[in-house]
């Protein structure tokens, strides 16, 4: 697999790993009650497996799993691009108030990633990066990011490894609390939870990926 050009040289801040830290510990009175309602919501909804797990490629394009709440029917991950019959009624919410990405804060604790980075992506899509774009690979994928702030889901990949790529170079405490604060008001409004373009070249399986 391709790597980063400059593996080694990671860009970050003292303090960066406190502050994930210091954002989990304020969130977990709030969010280990939700992840249990919708936990039991899924298994009584929609059956097992509650957890969707599936392998994204993290920084230095180390390999972790990524953890979600199941939205979509059994078998229906194979897809790059679900049409909304295979997105569950629940996943349909989930999504929208982006609940199904509470199992994440688990890998947080585990550092496969952090609070604020580029959202983790599957290997078939690092496989098609240029030089230039891996460079994302720098930094430890993050629960949002700078694309997410500013389209998430409509945009098109190349459009959110440039956000990204912005985003390595101007990467601080106060660009990560500016973030923090942009995804309250992303996820309140809704803006950009569905989209994917089913002709974005980056995102797109071909029988051979």
């Amino acid at each position: 697999m391709k790597m980063p050009k400059h593996q080694g040289d990671r860009p970050s801040y003292r303090g960066k790993r406190l502050l994930d830290w210091t954002l989990l510990v304020l969130v977990a009175p709030l969010a280990l009650p939700l992840a249990g309602l919708v936990a039991c919501l899924v298994r009584l909804r929609d059956g097992a497996p509650v957890l969707f797990r599936q392998e994204r490629v993290g920084r230095d394009g180390k390999s972790f799993v990524l953890l979600k709440f199941r939205t979509m029917r059994v078998g229906a991950d194979r897809t790059s691009f679900p049409d909304a019959d295979l997105i569950t009624a629940n996943g349909r919410l989930l999504r929208r108030t982006s609940l199904d990405e509470i199992p994440q804060l688990w890998n947080i604790a585990r550092r496969d990633m952090s609070w604020v980075g580029p959202r983790p992506t599957l290997r078939y899509q690092v496989e098609r990066y240029d030089e230039v774009q891996l460079g994302r690979l720098a930094v430890l994928p993050g629960l949002t990011g700078l694309a997410q702030i500013r389209g998430r889901n409509q945009m098109l990949w190349a459009d959110r490894i440039r956000l990204d790529l912005v985003y390595v170079q101007a990467i601080g405490l106060r660009t990560d609390l500016g973030i923090v604060l942009g995804t309250v008001g992303a996820v309140l409004s809704g803006r950009g939870s569905s989209g994917h373009s089913a002709v974005d070249p980056l995102a797109m399986r071909t029988e051979a990926s």
